[in-house]
């Protein structure tokens, strides 16, 4: 598979919104998908921001496995300057931690009894940022009228005395070094699926299941879990001939297959399953 790259002009001024006004931020709020936090943590964030402490969200746990993501909140841990939360933006699980991690990450800072923390929120697309943001301002917050020095198109949202988050675009990574971020990217919706072939992103997504949650994929589709295919096509076909996904003389309904397994997947339908784990290699 070709290496995915591009840097659109909104990608591009949205870094340029965040490199001018930093000396603004406090904190650096990111946030990840649970299922896969590797694939969603966005180099270019972290090279514009490393100076900042880090509140890492890693929003929707509740469909993510759960000793995955204990072990991704231990893997982060150990980063300096950064402190892990497990939450859900869906079912608002963790969200009133949020105030509580800014505080901690600012707490021997000396201007933190006379101002609010300012927060920089940020994620790739799909992540669930927009909810996490419309949960803590109640979505009855007006926007308030913009902090000094601050570039307009930052938007500000108060949240109370103490946590002001101030919201960017969507911003990507210039490319994917491997493959694998970039189908995992697709298969949770956080990248458009015309740029990748859907039957590679859900044929990675059989094969991974298969070799991790095989009882799981076997339930789901009703495949002896002792006899699934070790193929991304073998798997499909499996999966295309138990669900009817057919073309009239019975060949496969490519289309038909990959858009089934691919809801199935960002609806749960496997159980709470995660895309990577912090032991596997990139």
């Amino acid at each position: 598979m070709a290496q995915i790259q591009w840097f659109p002009g909104h990608m591009a001024k949205t870094k340029r919104l965040i490199q001018n006004n930093l000396k603004l931020i406090d904190v650096v709020i990111e946030v990840l998908d649970a299922r896969a936090p590797r694939a969603g943590t966005n180099p270019l964030l972290r090279q514009i921001t490393r100076s900042k402490p880090r509140l890492i969200l890693l929003n929707k746990c509740d469909l993510a496995d759960p000793e995955a993501t204990a072990r991704w909140e231990q893997e982060f841990r150990r980063e300096g300057g950064s402190l892990p939360l497990k939450i859900s933006a869906a079912t608002r699980q963790g969200l009133e931690a949020i105030p509580g991690g800014c505080r901690e990450l600012c707490a021997n800072c000396e201007w933190l009894a006379r101002r609010p923390i300012r927060a920089l929120i940020s994620g790739i697309p799909n992540s669930g940022k927009s909810t996490i943001i419309n949960a803590l301002a109640k979505r009855n917050r007006a926007q308030a009228a913009a902090v000094p020095g601050l570039t307009r198109q930052l938007q500000r949202v108060p949240i109370n005395r103490q946590l002001e988050l101030f919201d960017t675009p969507g911003l990507l990574w210039h490319k994917f070094d491997t493959p694998r971020t970039g189908l995992i990217l697709a298969a949770i919706g956080a990248i458009k699926e015309s740029i990748l072939p859907e039957e590679d992103v859900s044929g990675h997504i059989l094969l991974y299941l298969a070799r991790r949650y095989p009882a799981a994929l076997a339930a789901r589709y009703g495949i002896d879990a002792a006899a699934l295919p070790n193929s991304p096509a073998a798997l499909t076909e499996a999966v295309a001939r138990r669900r009817g996904c057919l073309l009239p003389g019975g060949a496969i309904d490519h289309i038909r297959v990959c858009q089934l397994i691919l809801k199935d997947l960002r609806e749960a339908k496997f159980g709470t399953v995660s895309l990577e784990w912090p032991e596997e290699a990139e």
